[in-house]
């Protein structure tokens, strides 16, 4: 479409406005209805470890929000000289789970409790058994009883609680409702598409449950799958999403969904046996099941697509955080020497030499840590990196260890789903800024797990543009599965590209993860000595 057709659809509201609350950015991008992206904005923010607890503050989410969308509406009216009054269809997307509570005059309680707090191993443990059914430490339903059991003074006060993608739906559009994808983070869902009603009894039958006037179906939100109206943007919530007061209300609202959800429709995984990897500060990979998990695994998330289909999720606290921090460090030297690079020739310099590396990382090791880690239970974040007199400490074996290191924890999970439930999934397709620079990252990732990585041309802005979608598809109509919308109206021409794993390199990524099992012992010694 030229510049005049597109104008006109924008004039017309037909568009789609997809948010996504990521963990160092907020995104919003605007799609037209053949979902072709036309303008985004964003914002950078970052968590904060106040009294014990990773949070977010709420004047932060909008401030973020509506600084995101001034930037988009800005790029609206410089690219196609109208203003954005009306939009079609919106969504929003955000960190999965976590934990915000709210008291029946909509005062939150407590501060915004996020994914990366794992200060809930009790609770936990204890409704995994209950349910015999795997309750992560980020669920919501596992910082509420956290909360109940150290007998925190809010729990009494609670009349709704949620995550922060259903917070902001919440204000914008006066629903307190969430995607099924997101709220199989909040409780376990049943076959029905949802909260499942038996372990809600039992939850509500513990004796230290029983203390309090509420009942847990009462104060979580409602379930909406993909496709089905969530509300309507009101004019209060217009007006906070842009103070100038030129949006109009009205827009269809989507079914509010986790970064996991957007990151499924933005690779195209929602069909049975598909499965996507998202990198980013956190990781996480989704295979869409067909059949069964033998067992409970504490390492395995089971939680579901969009439209309501079993997933297995590996969830890992920390990925890219580390590699992060070393390529500033290496930025900050060759300025010293005068030498301006940007990020991109940064990173493409970096993960280029590690092509010269050896397979094994020369005996390198590195834990990218900056919180603690559930999978290798690691209690408190601690980077760290282990050589011995013997390791060949070259630059290229350094940068190959750092990227080993960010899909550690994330192997060392994904071969439960291979190696102990015989779960293949043929192709896994990547999204997330380290693929960026392209084939290295994906080549290593492809080693780690020894399956076919794909990665789409939308790798590393996928989120909120898959909100987006979302949302477009809510304002279709939903008159076909989501699986055929995808498959026949977004991804129809895309571009893939697919790597397959190298045995040099499949080999030399299992000496790696042996020995980073191996010393594991070192880097939860560090946390216990730092705290003292």
């Amino acid at each position: 479409m030229d510049i005049k057709q597109i104008s006109q659809l924008i004039e017309s509201g037909q568009t789609a406005l997809g948010i996504e609350l990521g963990s160092t950015q907020i995104k919003a991008v605007l799609i037209t209805n053949d979902t072709h992206p036309i303008a985004e904005g964003s914002f950078v923010w970052e968590n904060r470890y106040e009294n014990n607890i990773w949070t977010y503050s709420l004047e932060d989410v909008w401030q973020g929000i509506q600084a995101s969308y001034q930037q988009l509406s800005a790029n609206v009216q410089s690219q196609y000289h109208v203003n954005l009054q009306k939009i079609g269809a919106i969504g929003v997307s955000a960190m999965m789970h976590g934990y915000l509570a709210f008291d029946d005059a909509g005062q939150q309680l407590v501060p915004f409790r996020t994914w990366r707090n794992n200060i809930t191993q009790d609770a936990a443990d204890k409704l995994t058994q209950l349910f015999d059914f795997n309750i992560p430490l980020r669920w919501s339903i596992a910082h509420l009883y956290h909360a109940i059991l150290q007998k925190e003074p809010h729990v009494s006060q609670i009349a709704f609680i949620t995550t922060l993608a259903g917070y902001v739906h919440w204000q914008l559009s006066g629903e307190k409702v969430i995607g099924v994808g997101d709220a199989s983070g909040m409780f376990p869902i049943d076959v029905n598409d949802q909260f499942n009603p038996h372990m809600i009894q039992q939850f509500n039958e513990l004796p230290e449950v029983q203390n309090y006037s509420w009942q847990l179906a009462d104060i979580l939100p409602q379930i909406k799958l993909a496709g089905q109206v969530a509300g309507h943007l009101t004019a209060s919530g217009a007006k906070l999403l842009d103070p100038t007061g030129v949006l109009q209300s009205g827009s269809v609202m989507a079914a509010p969904e986790g970064d996991a959800g957007t990151g499924m429709i933005s690779t195209n995984s929602v069909r049975l046996k598909t499965g996507n990897i998202s990198v980013g500060t956190s990781a996480f990979s989704m295979v869409v099941l067909d059949k069964p998990l033998k067992q409970v695994h504490r390492d395995i998330d089971l939680v579901t697509t969009p439209d309501g289909l079993p997933v297995a999720m590996v969830h890992i606290n920390n990925c890219s955080s580390d590699i992060n921090a070393w390529a500033n460090l290496f930025q900050e030297f060759a300025g010293r020497l005068g030498i301006n690079l940007s990020a991109n020739k940064l990173y493409e310099t970096l993960f280029l030499d590690a092509a010269k590396s050896e397979p094994n990382a020369g005996g390198l090791i590195n834990y990218s840590y900056l919180s603690g880690e559930n999978i290798t239970d690691i209690k408190a974040g601690r980077p760290l990196f282990v050589r011995t007199p013997e390791s060949k400490f070259t630059l290229a074996n350094f940068m190959l260890a750092q990227l080993y290191s960010a899909f550690a924890p994330l192997k060392i999970g994904m071969d439960i789903l291979t190696k102990e439930e015989g779960i293949h999934p043929g192709v896994m397709i990547a999204q997330g800024g380290l693929f960026k620079t392209p084939v290295m990252a994906q080549q290593i990732l492809a080693n780690a797990l020894n399956i076919p990585i794909a990665v789409m041309n939308n790798a590393s802005v996928g989120g909120p543009w898959g909100m987006a979608v979302l949302a477009q598809y809510t304002a279709s109509g939903a008159q076909e599965s989501l699986p055929d919308y995808l498959d026949t109206k977004v991804f129809a021409s895309s571009e893939t590209m697919t790597l397959s794993p190298e045995p040099a390199g499949v080999h030399g990524y299992e000496e790696y993860i042996q020995r980073y099992q191996t010393a594991l012992p070192i880097e939860a010694q560090a946390a216990i000595l730092q705290d003292k």
